[in-house]
């Protein structure tokens, strides 16, 4: 089972309604949004989303001419106390595979890190091996 988790990018101009119009379309097409981040700079940013129907919102979004992208990331579930982000850093520090972006939550007493990371399969095989647990889409977006 493959642990690469589907998260969509949608560049957008940082202006007021521009997440009100990205969330219409998903609530349109009755998608749920199981998780957001927003990072802007400026004039731009990007929303990032994982749904529980990715090909739908993506189909969807991009219907309505806005600039979105698939981006794979790993989800790997960490020990919510001090030190859990430390031993996926510390992993991927040692193996040199730089963490892009990432972000976290905690749900049902489980923390959750999706980190993305040019090299997926050598960091997947990294945090594997240290051991880490590495959820899939389906077991994500259940949490």
């Amino acid at each position: 089972m493959s642990s690469n988790v589907t998260l969509l990018a949608i560049f957008a101009e940082n202006r007021t309604g521009q997440l009100a119009h990205v969330t219409r379309i998903l609530t349109d097409a009755r998608i749920n949004i199981r998780w957001v981040i927003i990072a802007s700079s400026d004039a731009f940013g990007v929303v990032k989303l994982l749904v529980d129907n990715t090909d739908l919102a993506y189909r969807k979004l991009k219907e309505d001419g806005l600039p979105v992208s698939r981006v794979e990331v790993l989800a790997v579930e960490v020990d919510d106390e001090p030190g859990g982000l430390l031993k996926v850093a510390d992993a991927l520090s040692r193996t040199r595979i730089n963490i892009e972006n990432a972000s976290g939550f905690v749900a049902d007493g489980r923390a959750v890190l999706l980190i993305e990371v040019k090299e997926l399969e050598r960091a997947r095989q990294t945090l594997e091996a240290v051991p880490l647990r590495l959820l899939s889409e389906a077991e994500t977006l259940r949490l």
